[in-house]
């Protein structure tokens, strides 16, 4: 009955341990402020298609004339590439 218990309460602690990584991901409210929208013209100089998340660079000219190069984080390369109202099945 003890081994029973051990087996039991070893498989319950596994599975809560695999889904702590889900809980660590970020969201954007927590991140950004939705009613302070940013507007930035320039020219994009690199962009990456990999997981987690794709990104683009873009070089934009502040007030002085500096120009500084932003990054921008996107959604995974899959859910970009899937027609939008499809779903995963």
């Amino acid at each position: 009955m003890k081994v029973r218990l051990w087996f039991v309460l070893g498989a319950v602690f596994v599975v809560t341990m695999a889904g702590l990584p889900a809980l660590a991901h970020h969201s954007f409210a927590a991140e950004f402020d939705r009613s302070k929208p940013v507007t930035l013209t320039g020219t994009v100089t690199k962009v990456e298609w990999a997981n987690p998340h794709a990104r683009f660079y873009i070089d934009v000219k502040d007030e002085t004339g500096k120009v500084n190069n932003w990054d921008f984080e996107l959604a995974s390369p899959n859910g970009l590439m899937r027609p939008v109202g499809q779903e995963i099945l």
